[in-house]
């Protein structure tokens, strides 16, 4: 009997947990901002930021996506209610060129740095 008490009262003890995932390399600020719109062409942007992680042809031109995605997670169980939160923050790059591979134009956001680990409130 003491056996299954203990047995019980171990898998209802509270618990926690913090994990974190991140999906590709990070992107680099620095090689970013030395690509030239106009003279960089898509040997350059590959040599630069690698292989990216979509492809998407344009008519003409294409359009590279490089990603980047860091999320992390914390949770707390107690007893029989769980809280978990989740926060996803990405860097994001697309290059875009035209018939000559030579690169257009740009944009980046960078904020997979920025994800924290998160427990929503209770009675929220």
């Amino acid at each position: 009997m003491a056996i299954r008490f203990a047995a019980l009262f171990l898998c209802l003890l509270p618990a926690c947990f913090l994990s974190s995932t991140t999906t590709n390399q990070a992107l680099d600020a620095s090689a970013i901002a030395a690509l030239r719109p106009g003279s960089s062409t898509a040997q350059e942007v590959a040599t630069q930021l690698g292989a990216p992680v979509q492809v998407v042809e344009l008519g003409r031109g294409s359009a590279w996506l490089y990603e980047h995605v860091r999320e992390k997670q914390a949770g707390i169980f107690l007893l029989l209610v769980a809280v978990n939160g989740v926060d996803a923050q990405a860097d994001r790059c697309w290059v875009f060129f035209d018939e000559n591979n030579v690169l257009t134009h740009l944009g980046s956001n960078l904020q997979a740095d920025q994800a924290e680990y998160d427990v929503p409130p209770f009675g929220d």
